[in-house]
């Protein structure tokens, strides 16, 4: 583990005692990275036995279970073996909500229901996917699909029976094979092993325990059955912001993390992309999920800007508070600070410095700047307007990644003599000069010119 300052660990280790001592935590186990990297563990409180948990001590870690069946979802995508606009009935019939798609019940945005029929899930044994599929009726529907975000753990049980059936094996043999061998992650299991933390339930008003059960959730497990350990986590964050090319493409994962739902509409700080919970602050915008079972809270969080992350695991069903982890990063980022990389030149062809500069929409500036390779940005000279980055492809055009232009072509078209005449965006046309009267200008240009 890479070393910080003595003053960095003091500062970390003193957040996480307060939280542990007012939260009133049986246990609770942090772990902060930087570039991908774990540079400190930290943990308060004890385990059985009275033992401090250490970085291999496991917990049940919930809801963070649906990032690795959001993931094997998508590795089917990019097989070809499904399509995210697939409604649910193409892979998994006989349901009363097969009409949603697959897309919506990994952004939250199909509408079903949060929690299955029968008593509360998480703390009794699981019924199989037959079961669960015939307690379903037209009440499983809440929302109409794509109204709005609404949880639903029901939705990545589902999930989890379709990867299930295309690999022709339970999600979790699909998820050790296909995500946590190639990451390195032996430590995350279906059910505990030693050394493990036990759940448990806090009074409000004395400080007393009571254990909490543990079962295996059946056809509920996709929502959340997991456990790991703080070192397995601490690859997972890494995966989710830097990504890793042998489990995920990196455009996929970029899709993921891609915003869809936003949970607090009026000021849009929390919300999904595919399978992945979005977090914004301070000017970072973070991937992860929070996990939560009878007995067990834990999240985690990753900046793809910069790798760097944070994850915390609990014992205890309620009590731990949210601002933790990003009071975990604003210490290490106010008493560390990220140096940034020096700048070095990046190659460019010839045809592709011809294209920088200065463009015009009409009367409205844009500047056009190179990207390493063929890429690069379009945006307005003075930040206020359509801003987009674009992506060069084989037939020489440009495809956009973001912003309005996102999905768009973008081609340019050339003189007689071969240098850049406009360029064509999705029937917007940019000049060299505003409204020039030598490109065809939709509406054509007044004869008489600015006056």
């Amino acid at each position: 583990m890479a070393a910080i300052l003595e003053a960095t660990a003091r500062a970390l280790l003193r957040r996480v005692a307060i939280e542990q001592t007012e939260a009133r935590l049986p246990s609770l186990s942090t772990m902060v990275l930087r570039d991908g990297e774990p540079v400190w563990f930290g943990a308060r409180g004890a385990v059985e036995d009275g033992a401090a948990p250490t970085p291999a001590t496991q917990y049940r870690i919930g809801s963070i279970t649906k990032t690795l069946i959001a993931v094997l979802v998508m590795r089917l995508r990019d097989e070809g073996a499904l399509e995210l606009n697939d409604p649910l009935s193409r892979h998994l019939p006989g349901t009363p909500v097969g009409e949603v798609t697959l897309a919506q019940l990994l952004s939250h945005t199909a509408g079903l229901t949060a929690e299955p029929p029968g008593p509360w899930w998480e703390r009794v044994p699981g019924a199989d996917i037959g079961s669960l599929t015939a307690a379903l009726d037209a009440g499983t529907a809440r929302h109409r699909p794509g109204r709005r975000l609404h949880y639903s753990n029901v939705g990545f049980a589902l999930l989890g029976e379709v990867v299930a059936r295309h690999r022709a094996t339970g999600w979790a043999e699909a998820a050790r094979e296909e995500i946590l061998q190639p990451l390195g992650m032996g430590d995350t299991t279906t059910r505990p092993r030693e050394p493990h933390a036990r759940g448990y339930a806090v009074h409000p008003w004395a400080d007393v325990l009571l254990p909490e059960p543990e079962h295996d959730a059946g056809a509920m497990a996709p929502a959340g059955q997991l456990w790991s350990t703080c070192d397995d986590l601490a690859r997972w964050v890494r995966f989710l912001s830097l990504g890793d090319p042998d489990v995920l493409a990196p455009s996929t994962l970029a899709e993921m993390r891609e915003p869809i739902g936003v949970d607090d509409t009026d000021a849009w700080s929390v919300g999904f992309g595919l399978g992945i919970q979005l977090l914004r602050h301070r000017g970072r915008r973070l991937a992860g999920h929070g996990g939560s079972m009878p007995g067990f809270l834990a999240a985690v969080w990753g900046d793809p800007a910069d790798g760097s992350g944070v994850l915390c695991l609990a014992n205890t069903t309620s009590g731990l508070r949210p601002p933790l982890l990003t009071d975990l990063l604003d210490i290490i980022d106010a008493h560390e600070p990220v140096i940034p990389r020096p700048w070095t030149p990046s190659p460019a062809d010839t045809e592709m410095l011809e294209l920088t500069g200065p463009w015009y929409w009409g009367p409205a500036a844009f500047l056009l700047r190179l990207l390493p390779g063929r890429d690069f940005v379009l945006g307005p000279v003075n930040g206020q307007g359509r801003a987009s980055r674009f992506a060069a492809k084989d037939d020489g055009t440009w495809l956009g990644l973001d912003g309005y232009y996102a999905g768009e072509t973008l081609r340019v078209v050339r003189r007689p003599d071969g240098t850049a005449g406009y360029l064509d965006l999705n029937t917007f046309v940019f000049t060299r000069l505003p409204y020039d009267p030598g490109a065809p200008i939709p509406g054509g240009v007044d004869d008489k010119g600015w006056r």
